[in-house]
């Protein structure tokens, strides 16, 4: 079974290097519903059997999208467990002001996740967004077959701890692969049931037409 993991279209704050968590959303930009299309196009040579995303507006439209420009579109789940951190305090502030006014959670959340104390910005851990997560997966990974293809739509920092932690990374080293580009896709492979997986892509964008910047990674 492959599981392709694909992080939400950028939106008017990922462009501002703005937190958008849980409870923050913001509208795609009009280019990156362009950049869903190409997205669309790589997916179209793959037969999914089914597709889940967050309800959260972003990633609900992106996936929306993308099945929308499919051939033979599977359909479509909305999962509370896939939401984006709920970053409490951060969220759409800016990245400077919060390295101003909260240093050791902007320090932490991007560089040291075992360090990182969420109860200081009233948001989740990364203990707690595993925690969230992984039994959805797992669930995904048990009720399809071994050769089915499994689309699922989520958010940027989510969808980081998830995925490393699936592949059994220390929480300490979560961040060592780097972060995951809007419009993404990372390709997860299990054969036994979601109890192992095996990375076959990390942060794959070759099908998008412009170079990335540091406003498209978390």
């Amino acid at each position: 079974m492959k599981l392709y993991f694909i992080r939400h279209g950028k939106t008017e704050w990922n462009l501002e290097s703005r937190y958008q968590g849980a409870g923050g959303d913001s509208e795609l930009l009009p280019e990156s519903f362009d950049e869903i299309k190409d997205l669309a196009k790589f997916l179209n040579k793959t037969t999914f059997a089914h597709a889940y995303a967050s309800p959260i507006k972003r990633a609900r439209i992106t996936a929306k999208t993308i099945l929308d420009k499919m051939d033979d579109a599977p359909r479509l789940t909305l999962l509370s467990r896939l939401k984006e951190f709920n970053l409490g305090k951060m969220e759409g502030m800016k990245f400077s002001d919060v390295a101003k006014m909260y240093p050791n959670a902007f320090e932490n959340f991007r560089n040291h996740p075992d360090k990182y104390n969420a109860n200081e910005i009233n948001g989740e851990s990364f203990e707690d967004v595993i925690n969230r997560m992984t039994p959805a997966i797992k669930s995904i990974s048990n009720y399809y077959s071994d050769n089915d293809n499994i689309m699922i739509v989520s958010h940027g920092a989510a969808l980081n701890a998830l995925i490393n932690s699936l592949l059994g990374t220390p929480i300490a080293e979560l961040r060592h692969r780097g972060g995951l580009a809007n419009t993404s896709t990372t390709i997860l492979e299990t054969h036994d049931n979601g109890k192992t997986f095996k990375l076959l892509k990390w942060n794959y964008t070759d099908y998008l037409s412009r170079s990335l910047n540091k406003t498209d990674l978390i």
